[in-house]
């Protein structure tokens, strides 16, 4: 074994993890609370990807945060004594623009970040001529086979080919202690999703039975299996004649009663369970609950302080994870140049308002050039050169340097001329 794998202590043989997204079955913590909602002990099926995304809530979270992050721009930068330029073309369109020839930046990266946030992991392929890049190509991580070779490099094998590690963009949403293997957040929110799965089926085949929860029939039994059956074909006969025929009253015969055997929805609190699931749902994925939909606790007040806390804990961290990989993987370990940024402020483009008075005020101190403000509002650039010129306001001057003539104060109440 290689001298890096001794260091860290990595076994001998080759530490292999297949990449899934179907979960396994998995214990039933809330059994009991089926047989609140009338179920019982039902052998739900395991939790996949597919059968997640059923539920609203697993479904807006995954549908939001790949959109929201894709819809952030992203800039390669240089570095340069003066501060920092973007770059044009070559790489800067690749990865900007079209990464590929089929594939543009917007879905190239929604399709990354969908895989991190159902299967707990986003896979992109460097495709490299020589020393050049020249394009950026998605890999599915079901199909992927993550390992460590004798020298205790990360490899990658997808259809019987293996990729090095440097040339994968690899963004997991959680790793396991061996540092190959990954947590999925739908693995981790199985329970959670289950009993949401187990509130929709029971809200479903409750409505579906015209609201009438599970019935039974109480009175003198018929005696033998045939007339039983008789018994409860007739009684079945009666309902669906009073479904049928919109009256909500059917014919029972003397001396029976039908009396409703397990909870309706209001009193198992089905809609208060359902809340609970969103709730819990929103925070697997870290998503303030009125990104969800469900605005129960939320008001005007609070929104914006939600949309705030979102990006500062929730977007630009995700936003630094593929940054910090891309750059590794693109310019190298030791490179301090060139770097891939994302514009977070872009979210802001639906906030005219906002965006407007940000860029006046970075104007006014001198931050922004009107050249720069206009660039960053999408318009066109002006050429004159007072546009390329900074500007401050004329009542801000440093201390002690005021012009002669001013009034000074006098520290005993009169002022001197």
């Amino acid at each position: 074994m290689g001298r890096i794998a001794d260091f860290f202590g990595w076994p001998t043989l080759p530490v292999e993890q297949r990449m899934i997204t179907e979960i396994p079955g998995i214990d039933r913590p809330g059994a009991n609370l089926l047989q609140v909602y009338g179920l019982g002990n039902i052998d739900l099926p395991s939790v996949t990807v597919d059968s997640a995304l059923t539920v609203p809530a697993v479904l807006a979270a995954v549908s939001f945060l790949p959109r929201s992050l894709a819809n952030l721009s992203l800039h390669l930068m240089k570095s340069a004594e003066d501060g920092a330029d973007r770059v044009s073309g070559g790489l800067a369109t690749l990865i900007e623009e079209a990464p590929n020839p089929e594939w543009d930046s917007f879905r190239l990266r929604e399709y990354f970040w969908t895989q991190v946030f159902t299967g707990g992991r986003g896979l992109l392929w460097i495709e490299r001529s020589g020393s050049s890049i020249t394009g950026l190509w998605p890999i599915d991580p079901v199909v992927t086979r993550i390992k460590r070779d004798n020298m205790g490099r990360t490899t990658y094998e997808v259809g019987g080919k293996i990729y090095l590690g440097s040339d994968i963009i690899d963004v997991p949403f959680m790793l396991r202690h061996d540092g190959l293997a990954h947590y999925s957040p739908i693995t981790l929110g199985a329970p959670v999703i289950q009993l949401a799965i187990a509130m929709n089926t029971y809200g479903a085949k409750f409505f579906a039975g015209g609201g009438v929860p599970p019935l039974a029939l109480s009175g003198p039994m018929p005696v033998g299996p045939d007339a039983m059956k008789r018994a409860m074909a007739d009684i079945q006969r009666s309902i669906d004649s009073a479904k049928s025929s919109d009256k909500p009253l059917f014919p029972i015969p003397p001396g029976y009663e039908l009396k409703p055997v397990g909870f309706d929805p209001d009193k198992g609190q089905m809609t208060d369970g359902q809340r609970f699931s969103v709730e819990q749902i929103a925070r697997i994925f870290g998503i303030p609950p009125w990104f969800l939909q469900d605005l129960t606790n939320s008001n005007f007040a609070n929104s914006e302080n939600q949309d705030l806390s979102l990006v500062k804990h929730l977007i630009s961290h995700w936003a630094n994870k593929l940054e910090q990989q891309m750059n590794l993987k693109l310019f190298g370990q030791r490179n301090n140049r060139r770097y891939v940024r994302h514009n977070v402020d872009s979210l802001l483009r639906g906030d005219f308002k906002t965006r407007a008075e940000a860029v006046a005020s970075l104007v006014q101190v001198g931050v922004y050039t009107p050249a720069k403000g206009a660039e960053f509002m999408g318009l066109p650039t002006p050429t004159e050169p007072e546009a390329q010129a900074r500007y401050m306001q004329g009542a801000m001057v440093p201390l002690g340097t005021q012009p002669a003539g001013s009034v000074t104060p006098d520290p005993g109440g009169a002022n001197t001329q």
